[in-house]
């Protein structure tokens, strides 16, 4: 496997995307047998993370509680595409928050669709906003993402957002039936998606916002929910190896995937906070980030 690291302004490029207190979960541990298995994982394809403009934080205002505000409620001031150059038009601004318009397909989005991302790289920082769906409504928050993209047949392409990122779910539990799949709950709101279930489940119902908290702190990283801390975990470690290795992100499974998010950050430990294309009606407002450092 070859990695690249390439410099260039941000450009519209195919994409190819899908997706994906209390006593706050933590992250379960079992044995395995993998030391034992001889067969070899896939090769990891030759990729390249993209290195494309930044804005400068220190631009954007800061609020009384010392948070930098990212999102204005009126413009898309520092915002666009997940490997584009501009905001795909489903997203817009709807009283005062950020809207993604459904399109109905799922996971299969359109061209005037794709994921959404602040366009700086956080390394050590505490994000707060808040959030609803729609009915059946599924979405998520990425952090730490990577812009990455693979050549197949001379044509390169984006890779999902969700390889390189963790994703805190958003997620109509009472209605998408993600919220049944998964292990203990791990697919339903405010989970380390697909592996840590978020504890106690506190979410509101559809067409209600909801609070949302991440932090992450040199490894550490805390999921909240409507005030109550419901996840956290602890990155670059033996036991974010592990889980990585008994869920869908596996090397077995995806040895992308798994390379990148066993390194989630890159070398810097940094990467960009993004909001998904699911295909269904998600709304985001009160925006800010603190930097930790």
């Amino acid at each position: 496997m070859k990695k690249n690291i390439l410099s260039s302004t941000c450009a519209a490029l195919a994409l190819t995307l899908a997706s994906c207190g209390g006593n706050a979960g933590k992250a379960k541990t079992a044995g395995n047998d993998s030391a034992a298995e001889t067969k070899a994982a896939p090769a990891v394809p030759e990729y390249t993370v993209l290195n494309n403009p930044t804005v400068d934080l220190s631009t954007y205002p800061k609020d009384k509680d010392g948070y930098y505000v990212i999102f204005d409620g009126k413009t898309f001031n520092g915002w666009r595409g997940y490997g584009k150059d501009k905001v795909p038009s489903r997203w817009t601004i709807d009283d005062g928050a950020i809207k993604f318009n459904g399109s109905g397909g799922g996971e299969a989005q359109t061209g005037d669709g794709g994921d959404l991302i602040f366009a700086h790289k956080f390394k050590n920082f505490e994000l707060e906003l808040e959030w609803k769906v729609s009915k059946g409504g599924n979405s998520g928050i990425l952090y730490l993402a990577q812009e990455v993209a693979t050549t197949k047949d001379g044509k390169q392409q984006i890779e999902p957002i969700y390889i390189s990122s963790p994703e805190y779910q958003v997620l109509d539990n009472e209605n998408h039936p993600d919220a049944k799949l998964g292990v203990d709950g791990n697919r339903k709101s405010a989970s380390l998606y697909d592996m840590i279930p978020a504890v106690p489940q506190n979410a509101k119902p559809y067409g209600e916002w909801n609070k949302a908290k991440i932090m992450v702190y040199k490894g550490t990283v805390v999921h909240g929910q409507n005030d109550k801390n419901v996840v956290e975990y602890h990155l670059w470690t033996p036991q974010w190896t592990e889980m990585l290795e008994n869920s869908k992100f596996s090397p077995e499974k995806w040895p992308l995937a798994f390379e990148l998010l066993n390194n989630c950050g890159g070398d810097n430990h940094e990467g960009y906070i993004g909001f998904q294309d699911h295909g269904d009606d998600v709304w985001f407002r009160n925006i800010r980030v603190k930097i930790l450092d």
